[in-house]
């Protein structure tokens, strides 16, 4: 005769160090806001141009994508062009 497997028994337990874990976890992890406070004056400059530099990267991103949705020869296929004479 075989035991029975005790799912619940071993479901329960799991349950209970994952909730352990994300606990633990929330606990002792910093949040970003305290990470960058925690930062030295120089890598906080260092941070800070990094976010512009992002910024700006999106930005110009953002600019050129309205650009060729505004473009009317952005709306055909390049192959739908006559070919030059």
């Amino acid at each position: 005769m075989s035991a029975k497997f005790p799912f619940a028994k071993i479901s329960v337990y799991t349950v209970g160090i994952m909730t352990f874990g994300y606990f633990l976890m929330k606990a002792t992890v910093p949040t970003p806001e305290q990470t960058y406070e925690a930062l030295a004056p120089d890598l906080k400059r260092q941070v800070d141009a990094n976010r512009a530099a992002r910024l700006a990267r999106e930005n110009m991103t953002n600019q050129q994508l309205q650009a060729q949705l505004n473009d009317p020869d952005a709306q055909k296929p390049v192959w739908s062009n006559s070919p030059p004479k």
